[in-house]
């Protein structure tokens, strides 16, 4: 017991000669982006400046409507431009064409002439015909059958002519005219006026403008 009160001093002294832990203070550590800021001040470096914020963009107003302006006209296309040789030939082309369209013109117009020479000289040859169908007509016969056939050619012969687009010239009672009459008589009457076919010695005949035979008649003075 006495061995146990010794050691209780012992212990007591031991734990009053251990000294107690000092506090320590902590210092505020500074935020992990402030540190780049520090080192560099510690190097002697110079602290780069902060860009400033971006202040919010307030809303821009909305615009008014614009005027609609008219719509530009589309441009003709524009012709390209010929090489002179391309020009040359072009033009040569064109005087070919219209001479080879007067050529067919004029192929026409003389084939229409030769075809109405052929007409006119055919009926020609045949008014003597005509005369003497006529001067038959004319003449008394008691032979009604031959004077029946006598008029089966006449009329027969009309319709040949005017197949052919001839016709006859009237002259009887008409005004005197030179164009289609031939005057070989001239007879004094009162009872016509001047210059008026009284009679019809000939029979004329024409081809649309064309005369084949100017009637042979007797005028009034």
């Amino acid at each position: 017991m006495e061995t146990n009160k010794e050691q209780t001093p012992d212990l007591e002294t031991r734990n009053a000669q251990v000294p107690e832990p000092e506090e320590v203070p902590v210092e505020a550590t500074a935020p992990e982006q402030e540190q780049p800021a520090e080192q560099n001040a510690a190097a002697g470096e110079p602290e780069q400046p902060k860009e400033p914020e971006q202040e919010a963009e307030a809303p821009e107003a909305p615009e008014a409507p614009k005027e609609q302006e008219p719509a530009p006209e589309p441009e003709q296309p524009k012709e390209p431009k010929q090489p002179e040789a391309g020009k040359a030939e072009s033009d040569k082309l064109l005087r070919l064409m219209a001479e080879f369209d007067n050529y067919k013109k004029r192929s026409i117009r003389e084939r229409e002439a030769i075809y109405s020479d052929v007409r006119v000289d055919t009926v020609s040859r045949f008014l003597p015909v005509y005369d003497n169908l006529c001067r038959a007509l004319s003449a008394e016969t008691a032979d009604e059958a031959y004077k029946r056939g006598v008029e089966l050619i006449y009329n027969q012969l009309m319709s040949v002519f005017k197949g052919l687009g001839v016709t006859a010239i009237e002259a009887e009672g008409q005004p005197f005219d030179p164009q289609l009459h031939n005057a070989v008589m001239h007879v004094e009457d009162e009872t016509v006026g001047d210059s008026t076919v009284v009679q019809e010695l000939q029979k004329g005949f024409r081809l649309g403008d064309r005369v084949i035979r100017f009637s042979m008649v007797k005028v009034a003075n």
